[in-house]
């Protein structure tokens, strides 16, 4: 696409790229162009310890067709055929959208030819079907698109043949609808595609031809299947929208000026399920949970969906309080009642009257303190250490452990009164290596929180890096998660990607589970040739990029991070004979910091000292 606005077709377009296409062959679509099937290939990767399937940050499914065709059967049955074909259609719709939403987050530099072109290599790779591009040209200034493609050998139209025989009208809804999402997206306009052939009809293959919606001049039909009037759905929730409602969004509970609390996974949904449910009543709440699971940011959630969000939120982190202090810090001190009380102060209830006191670690408090803390609960009034009066207090208590009080009860170091008072309403908040289904939401987030918080702008995560954030084991929870994007975030190149070098350390690598798919089609579990740099200095050719980088080659599920470190470093500054600076240069360092690493490997005598 040109800036003067003329139309240009896909061969235009990748000439224009220095890249060359041959219309009409078996596979027509530019073999460079970037992301080519095998780099779309090297996001679906198989953890197959946690029973999941992930294509960069998304979990998928792997169903078998005749399943599908079971499904399709039911509904075409229960609903009508009409009724089912806009059901499959809007199913396949929304599917090519979020493809999109990944093609243009995962590979944003890209230009639109090759985002277009990249629609077909997705619904070889889903299974859906084989496609040959016959015609493609687009003008995004103007809204115009025409395409014309063949598809072979149609999973869709296979199982309708098998189940109802020959049809008098195009059968292929997902993948029609599919295409028509993809496309829209990207455009930005809707654009609609229709079946002229079907295999389902008894033609060789399908054909398929794609036009702007206004352009059919019949378009009613097609977009009331859809469910849409013009362009294609709202973008995929993120983080920084998670908490629109949405009948797509993923849960939330909004923390106002503390950030969200943010997940979709079915524990967090349960979870989140419950808060909402005794957030209006009166009732006190324990929290239970690992550390670093994000009990105060329930407990302020809580606070925020209350009546008494208009009130004080007074956090204790009760293991923090020195056991002599923990009277006067909780229920106030009265002028003279010791040396150095000087002036009469309120304590933590009385700061938290009309709002909510979060009592953090609770476990930790003497039996002396718990005492005197069942009796505030009680009889909801207090006297100050040293005072002669009785103050009512207006408080709900909302307290959290992260160990398990009738053990520590049975244990002799919790009082059971205390724990039958504080276990009217538990919660429990599941770890994060179980809500494994919220981490990307999660990456998502704080990447952009961090970013924003230390002026940097990484563009993402290696592929790398996100299979390794997707399988580690988070034994600190989302409090260890926040860290290791942090440190992703700092350390990486400005315009770069985070990969696993700029945020794991020793003690934090873990064990290979994760299988990837090799180009032949096989599983393995050794890393692929990375399809990701190191720095915006890093050649992306594609040549090296499949067949030779010997940084590459360095990363195996047997070698320690220092190992490893050492390795890369070796290698880049093989690659730059060398030289330092250079080598520096390319991996987003400092020579001084470089040097030091290099020193503290035994590795500075590897360099020419050459700039």
């Amino acid at each position: 696409m040109t800036d003067t606005g003329d139309r240009i077709s896909l061969a235009e377009a990748s000439r224009q790229s220095g890249k060359v296409m041959q219309r009409g062959s078996s596979d027509d679509l530019p073999k460079t162009a970037s992301p080519t099937l095998q780099d779309l290939a090297e996001c679906l990767f198989f953890t197959l310890g946690d029973g999941r399937i992930w294509l960069n940050d998304r979990r998928m499914l792997l169903i078998d067709l005749a399943s599908v065709g079971h499904l399709r059967r039911e509904l075409i049955d229960a609903l009508g055929i009409e009724r089912a074909r806009a059901l499959f259609t809007r199913i396949g719709y929304a599917q090519g959208a979020r493809d999109a939403d990944l093609v243009r987050q995962r590979w944003p530099n890209e230009d639109l030819a090759s985002a277009f072109a990249t629609g077909p290599r997705m619904h070889m790779l889903e299974g859906f079907v084989k496609v040959t591009t016959r015609r493609f040209e687009f003008d995004k200034e103007r809204g115009h698109y025409l395409g014309e493609f063949l598809w072979h050998d149609s999973a869709e139209a296979s199982e309708h043949l098998a189940a109802y025989g020959v049809a008098s009208d195009p059968v292929c809804w997902m993948q029609t609808g599919y295409a028509t999402g993809y496309t829209s997206r990207l455009l930005g306009k809707t654009v609609l595609f229709r079946e002229t052939e079907c295999r389902g009809m008894g033609a060789a293959q399908c054909r398929c031809v794609a036009k702007s919606a206004e352009a059919w001049g019949d378009e009613a039909s097609d977009l009331a299947a859809l469910g849409v009037e013009w362009s294609a759905p709202p973008p995929r929730p993120s983080a920084e929208t998670a908490g629109a409602p949405s009948p797509t969004a993923p849960a939330t509970a909004t923390t106002p000026g503390h950030g969200p609390v943010i997940g979709l996974s079915a524990s967090f949904i349960a979870a989140r399920h419950l808060l909402e449910r005794v957030a209006t009543t009166r009732a006190t709440v324990l929290f239970v949970g690992e550390s670093g699971v994000g009990k105060e940011l329930f407990a302020r959630s809580l606070h925020d969906l209350s009546p008494r969000r208009d009130g004080p939120f007074i956090a204790v982190n009760c293991a923090a309080i020195p056991d002599t202090l923990v009277e006067s810090e909780l229920f106030g001190v009265d002028k003279g009642a010791f040396t150095g009380a000087v002036a009469s102060r309120p304590g933590r209830f009385e700061r938290a009257s009309g709002g909510t006191l979060f009592l953090d670690e609770i476990a930790s408090l003497t039996l002396v303190a718990q005492g005197k803390l069942l009796r505030v609960l009680q009889q909801r009034e207090l006297e100050r250490v040293g005072g002669a009066r009785n103050i009512p207090v207006d408080v709900r208590v909302v307290a959290a452990t992260n160990v398990d009080l009738r053990d520590e009860v049975r244990a002799g170091r919790f009082r059971e009164d205390l724990f039958f008072r504080l276990n009217v309403f538990p919660v429990t908040l599941p770890p994060l290596r179980e809500r494994r289904d919220d981490i990307p939401l999660l990456m998502d987030h704080f990447l952009a929180f961090y970013s924003r918080e230390h002026g940097r702008s990484p563009r993402g995560f290696t592929r790398r890096a996100t299979e390794a954030l997707l399988n580690y084991r988070y034994p600190g929870n989302i409090r260890e998660m926040q860290n290791l994007i942090e440190r992703g975030v700092v350390h990486a190149p400005d315009d770069g990607l985070i990969d696993i070098i700029h945020m794991f350390r020793d003690g934090e690598t873990m064990p290979q589970s994760a299988f990837t798919l090799l180009a032949d089609g096989r599983l393995s579990s050794a890393p692929p040739p990375a399809d990701d740099r190191l720095s915006p200095d890093r050649p992306t050719e594609d040549a090296e990029r499949r067949g030779g980088d010997p940084v590459d080659a360095l990363v195996d599920s047997g070698s320690s991070l220092t190992e490893l470190e050492g390795r890369l470093f070796a290698a880049a500054l093989q690659r730059h004979k060398g030289n330092v600076a250079a080598t520096a240069r390319a991996l987003g360092l400092t020579r001084p910091t470089l040097e030091y690493r290099l020193r503290k490997l035994g590795l500075y005598g590897a360099r020419d000292g050459g700039e």
